[in-house]
């Protein structure tokens, strides 16, 4: 092992951070490919080929593109806005937002109703379907209902009649959101992070997304295998150098890197690239140890057709670069 000076602090660097980076470059090779219609293989790399990552940007995975679409979809005011987060993110399934959707239409305050929307959701149990996704579970608050989705309801009606949304506006930086945020029961420091992220892709709120960063117990457990030894140094800090280094590093590890359409890993793409670095080194590096007794992968890699042309929040400026060359062809441009 080596060490680097980060600040005043001198940290123990592993083997593992180099596949960090070739991770991040690899998992990028491979959205690009696919949004270039490629066909597979998309890469060589047998862990990446047989496992389920995230993207290298938080921004183009496929829910928070739903998300995404979902938010500039509709009205713009800001009550509507952050309702629409919440509704979707405390379930984080695309068909379960679809079915409300479709019952309701457009989803703003004026049609929210704890009691229908309890109702809609109960009968897609009664027939065997799943309302929640496998990620971004949320603790059931406790406001009494006997179903969890019902309490979570509950949740977002007492959230807006706090006044969220005025508290969000008023928010002099991207803390002081997660701070408002993590006010409220059963959202911890994880979930209150990555809703914040959330909110500021919409027209909400316009922080810049490297003003703070709040790790994850996954990207800890990563962040102990890159750096077994951070000499005091915390978390958010060891996340911030490595955003300010990336194509230092990129460039030290003899790897090409093709980023976001000109955009650089900000604070939460790097944040979640640890959660992802802490998976894949369970088979690339089986030997280092992490935070907590995880060493298989769980979930295998089935595409799941084309992922179509990205959509990022416009304010970013990237979405026309984003097109796929054949749609610009088509524009004549």
């Amino acid at each position: 092992m080596r060490r680097v000076r980060i600040g005043r602090r001198s940290v123990v660097v592993s083997e593992v951070l180099p596949s960090y980076w070739r991770f991040a470059a690899e998992r990028q090779h491979v959205y690009h490919a696919r949004l270039r219609g490629e066909s597979a293989p998309w890469t060589d790399d047998p862990v990446i080929s047989r496992f389920r990552f995230t993207n290298a940007y938080r921004a183009a995975d496929r829910v928070s593109q739903d998300l995404i679409r979902i938010t500039y979809a509709g009205s713009q005011e800001p009550e509507d806005l952050a309702l629409r987060v919440l509704l979707f993110r405390f379930f984080n399934k695309p068909s379960t937002w679809s079915v409300l959707e479709d019952r309701f239409g457009e989803i703003a305050t004026d049609s929210f109703d704890v009691d229908a929307f309890s109702e809609v959701l109960d009968g897609l149990l009664l027939r065997g379907e799943r309302v929640y996704s496998a990620a971004y579970i949320v603790p059931p608050p406790p406001f009494g209902a006997t179903r969890k989705h019902r309490n979570h309801l509950l949740l977002i009606e007492h959230m807006m009649r706090s006044r969220i949304t005025e508290r969000l506006t008023g928010a002099a930086s991207l803390r002081d959101v997660f701070e408002t945020i993590s006010s409220f029961p059963s959202l911890g420091p994880f979930l209150s992070y990555q809703l914040a992220i959330d909110l500021n892709y919409t027209t909400l709120l316009d922080f810049d997304e490297n003003d703070f960063v709040m790790p994850g117990p996954g990207a800890r457990s990563g962040i102990a295998k890159c750096f077994p030894d951070l000499g005091g140094l915390p978390a958010e800090e060891l996340i911030r150098w490595m955003v300010d280094t990336q194509e230092e590093q990129f460039e030290q590890n003899g790897i090409a890197f093709e980023d976001l359409f000109g955009r650089s890993l900000t604070l939460i793409d790097c944040q979640n690239l640890f959660c992802e670095t802490d998976k894949y080194a369970r088979v690339m590096h089986p030997h280092v140890r992490g935070v907590g007794s995880r060493s298989r992968i769980k979930q295998q890699f089935a595409p799941l057709g084309s992922p179509g042309t990205p959509f990022f929040p416009p304010k970013w400026g990237i979405n026309y670069p984003a097109a796929p060359e054949t749609l610009r062809a088509a524009a004549g441009v």
